[in-house]
């Protein structure tokens, strides 16, 4: 298949890359634009040239295929140069997204035009690198150091209209998009090429001030992110050095990021979150059913969050509350936040009321008879959700696929309440349920494989990265997440103070320490846990300590108290003395001699407990890939993308190193502290989580 042809309209010659599904900048793309460049420099009868793209998009950027295989000339720095420096101009014509590589050969066009639709960026940041073609040199030349530098610095996609005001788009078609740059082709004829090069930017207006400015605005964004700040030296240097000088500059710190192990771990995190969808046993001609309406049981915090994904995807949703006053509480913050939306530029009103003109509210289980997924949000207790899906059973219709949003119950007693549990699943979603990414879908025993299907499927409509679990308590965030905070309240109770324990964690990157995270979500959640669950179930030296904070009225940041002390209003904590003399009582009645510990020693602690768990998960087959696993902990608790979740970090730090920490752990604690079986077989055989992945990928 010949990824590049051209076409010669009168003066205009048309190069056209097609090379589905996206126009990615393989190999045989670059050899094409460069081989039919030169051979248009030549043709007197060409006056201007059209670069475009067939299919849904114009150039989305490099060929992942072609990841961490060794660069193959022409590269995609020695194009770009060509492009711009061909004595005819040259029209990008631009739609669908214009990304990475992409933009940047848009970049080095002397002209662009663009589909009204279309979207442009460069996210090289997102994979731990930066433009290397080009990119951090032309786009300030073009849109400016400020514009370009939040283009770059966020990898974020910019709309058409946003990047005609940025002088990035010449002009939005109005029509034929191929028609337009023609038009505008033959327009420039003329005027003959403008090249980014020879732009000049005013460095007066760019001085060191403006730089740390820009630092200290993003620091919270990018905190703990290697490339970001190489991005930022970049445009420096774009402002500083005249274009081949500060290509050069761009090309050294390419490779300074390349090198940097979070590049490798970032695009491990790109790769497993697409990987994610791949179902052993579910593929394109496997049935799925149609979901035209969602019933959301519950209009609380979650039930509303939840529903609102998918009004956002245009799907109606009939909410149901078993009291009037409840219901209308639970629409009016739905209300609240599409306005806040709407507040910040993200919305209109006109679509903050067709949102709301997708949810019907009742007080009747009848009325969720014409519902295609119904998805209960009850409180978190086994005798309540089972009592809800029988009722389900007998109003819903058939073949409605019954869904529970419970973070740690057992499905497959959910689905034994119902005469259909082919049709029960689990739909975790997590809090706030309106923003989170992460959907956990679990599978039940007896789940059917369209049901199954379906949801996958339907996680993607609603933009939500679903990652399938198995059933076990806690499924696999919240499993793992157990004894993570076991871990973290031992080193309290054995010397730390919860401060200390949340500095070691959040400066490891995680986004708020243990502690801190349990005064947000309410201690008392976990407190009623334990309680029904029983002594014989947790380590009591962890928790009861906590429980001592629970009893005093201290349920966390909703009621102004918990570990830690606020101030009225505020959501900032402050180190509690009534807390740490409640924390000293319990060391000293267990005979603890208080040592403290340093940050090194309370992070181990935690990851490996993480780590350990994670590995039992896997080799008990509640999660297909130890990918999905870091995929769940990056988007649902907020592990550092940079480190590629916790199971690509253990493959980082090696298994074998990782076996022998855990087993040295055990002997301080054997009921805590077992190996998980697959951990210790991956170790003795020399391989990893990632070599696990491979033999058992289908």
């Amino acid at each position: 298949m010949t990824t590049v042809s051209k076409e010669i309209r009168g003066e205009i010659a048309i190069i056209t890359v097609d090379n589905p599904p996206v126009n990615a900048l393989s190999h045989s793309v670059r050899q094409g634009l460069s081989d039919h460049l030169t051979d248009l420099a030549t043709n007197d009868s060409v006056k201007a040239i059209v670069i475009a793209c067939a299919g849904r998009t114009f150039i989305a950027g490099a060929d992942i295929r072609e990841f961490g295989s060794p660069p193959k000339a022409p590269h995609l720095g020695e194009v770009v140069d060509q492009i711009e420096a061909m004595a005819k101009p040259v029209v990008a014509a631009l739609h669908g997204t214009t990304l990475g590589g992409g933009l940047e050969v848009a970049l080095s066009c002397h002209y662009r035009v663009a589909d009204p639709r279309a979207k442009v960026g460069l996210p090289e940041v997102k994979l731990g690198l930066l433009p290397g073609a080009g990119g951090t040199q032309r786009l300030p030349r073009i849109a400016g150091p400020a514009n370009a530098l939040d283009a770059i610095v966020s990898g974020r996609h910019i709309a058409a209209k946003e990047a005609l005001n940025w002088g990035v788009i010449d002009t939005i078609a109005d029509g034929d998009l191929l028609d337009a740059a023609i038009a505008l082709a033959e327009e420039k004829i003329s005027d003959g090429p403008r090249r980014t090069g020879d732009m000049k930017i005013d460095a007066s207006k760019y001085d060191q001030a403006f730089f740390d400015g820009f630092r200290k605005q993003v620091a919270k964004q990018t905190r703990g992110y290697y490339a970001p700040e190489r991005c930022i030296q970049c445009v420096e240097a774009a402002v500083k050095l005249p274009l081949a000088e500060g290509l050069k500059r761009e090309r050294e710190l390419f490779m300074d990021c390349m090198a940097n192990p979070q590049s490798r771990a970032l695009q491990h995190v790109f790769f497993a979150e697409r990987q994610v969808s791949r179902i052993p046993g579910i593929s394109k001609e496997t049935p799925r059913r149609n979901i035209q309406r969602v019933g959301i049981i519950g209009a609380g915090t979650m039930g509303g969050g939840i529903a609102m994904n998918f009004a956002n995807a245009g799907i109606p949703v009939t909410i149901l509350e078993l009291k009037q006053d409840a219901l209308e509480h639970g629409l009016k913050v739905v209300r609240g936040n599409y306005e806040r939306s709407m507040k910040r530029g993200k919305l209109t009103q006109d679509q903050v009321d067709g949102r709301m003109a997708q949810f019907t509210g009742t007080l009747k289980y009848e009325d969720l008879g014409d519902c295609d997924l119904i998805i209960e949000a009850v409180f978190e207790k086994m005798s309540i959700k089972k009592d809800v899906f029988a009722k389900l059973d007998q109003v819903a219709k058939e073949g409605a696929i019954l869904a529970s949003n419970t973070s740690y119950l057992d499905i497959d007693e959910i689905a034994a309440a119902t005469k259909r549990p082919g049709d029960v699943i689990g739909l975790h979603f997590f809090s706030p349920a309106n923003v989170m990414r992460l959907l956990e879908i679990v599978r039940a025993e007896k789940t059917s494989l369209d049901v199954l299907a379906t949801c996958v499927d339907l996680a993607k409509k609603i933009r939500k990265v679903g990652v399938v679990a198995g059933v076990c308590h806690g499924f696999i965030g919240n499993r793992m997440l157990s004894p993570y905070g076991r871990e973290a309240s031992l080193n309290v109770i054995e010397g730390c103070r919860p401060d200390e324990v949340d500095a070691a964690l959040y400066n490891f990157g995680m986004p708020m320490g243990p502690m801190t995270m349990s005064d947000m979500a309410g201690l008392d959640i976990g407190y009623m846990s334990r309680k029904e669950r029983g002594r014989e179930a947790y380590e009591t030296r962890a928790y009861d300590w906590t429980d001592r904070v629970v009893e005093a009225g201290r349920k966390g940041l909703k009621v102004g108290a918990g570990i830690y002390d606020y101030d009225e209003g505020s959501r900032v904590p402050k180190p509690s003395a009534f807390v740490q003399t409640i924390i000293e009582e319990e060391s000293a009645k267990l005979g603890i001699v208080r040592k403290s510990k340093s940050a090194d020693e309370i992070v181990e602690r935690s990851m490996m407990a993480l780590i350990n768990e994670g590995a039992k998960i896997l080799g008990e087959g509640h999660a297909y890939r130890a990918s999905d696993i870091d995929i769940v902990y990056i988007n649902g608790y907020g592990f550092p993308p940079y480190r590629g979740g916790p199971m690509y970090y253990a493959d980082s730090l090696g298994l074998k190193a990782v076996y022998e920490k855990i087993c040295a752990f055990q002997k301080e604690a054997p009921r805590w502290w077992e190996p998980a079986p697959l951990l210790e077989k991956l170790a003795n055989e020399g391989k990893s989580f990632a070599d696990f992945d491979r033999e058992n990928a289908r």
